[in-house]
């Protein structure tokens, strides 16, 4: 390379140099509004959007509207529109364990420390004829969407899990309002001697 085309070449990195420092401020001075702030631009004051009619958040679970929303047609579906096995069961029972047995309680009778503690409003017993009556569906939306004060976990629970512990959730109400003449002969007999 020559002397002029080294001094061209050291100019021309200094000039890209300078401009990359002026659009580098420019970026980092630029306006923003923040979360709930006001706004002028808009016509409704606010500076926060609504996503476009239609549009689908990217980490958004697709599928039928009864196994995502646990609803169908509008209503609440009554039954678990996944299969439930063994496996899925403990799984549902493990995740009760991290996420709501707090509140709930081991046995879903809401008796906890943290459920004494609970001053403003005490969580429900999920053995209120109530809370028994609901259909599958309403019991996941409680668990996707929240209710009251318990906030929503379907940032934690992916939906199959989600649907877990609405499983686990029905075997707890079931284990805890069974009749032992109801139960199988077999698990009749495995029980008397405890009734002793």
């Amino acid at each position: 390379m020559t002397r002029a085309g080294l001094v061209l070449s050291f100019c021309a990195s200094a000039a890209s140099l300078v401009a990359c420092q002026t659009d580098l401020e420019r970026m980092l001075d630029q306006k923003r509004a923040d979360p709930f702030e006001a706004s002028s631009v808009f016509s409704d004051g606010m500076a926060m959007r609504a996503p476009p009619a239609g549009t689908v958040a990217a980490n958004a679970r697709l599928g039928p509207p009864e196994l995502v929303s646990g609803r169908r047609d509008g209503k609440y579906v009554e039954r678990i529109p996944i299969a439930i096995d063994a496996a899925r069961l403990e799984r549902g029972e493990q995740r009760y364990q991290v996420f709501c047995r707090a509140c709930h309680g081991a046995l879903g009778d809401a008796e906890s420390p943290v459920a004494a503690a609970m001053q403003l409003r005490r969580p429900v017993s999920l053995h209120e004829p109530r809370i028994v009556a609901l259909p599958a569906g309403a019991v996941y939306r409680a668990i996707s969407e929240g209710f009251g004060l318990m906030p929503s976990y379907a940032t934690q629970l992916e939906v199959e899990d989600r649907w877990a512990v609405v499983a686990y959730v029905q075997a707890l109400q079931l284990s805890q309002s069974a009749k032992l003449a109801e139960l199988p002969e077999e698990l009749q007999l495995e029980a008397e001697p405890w009734l002793k």
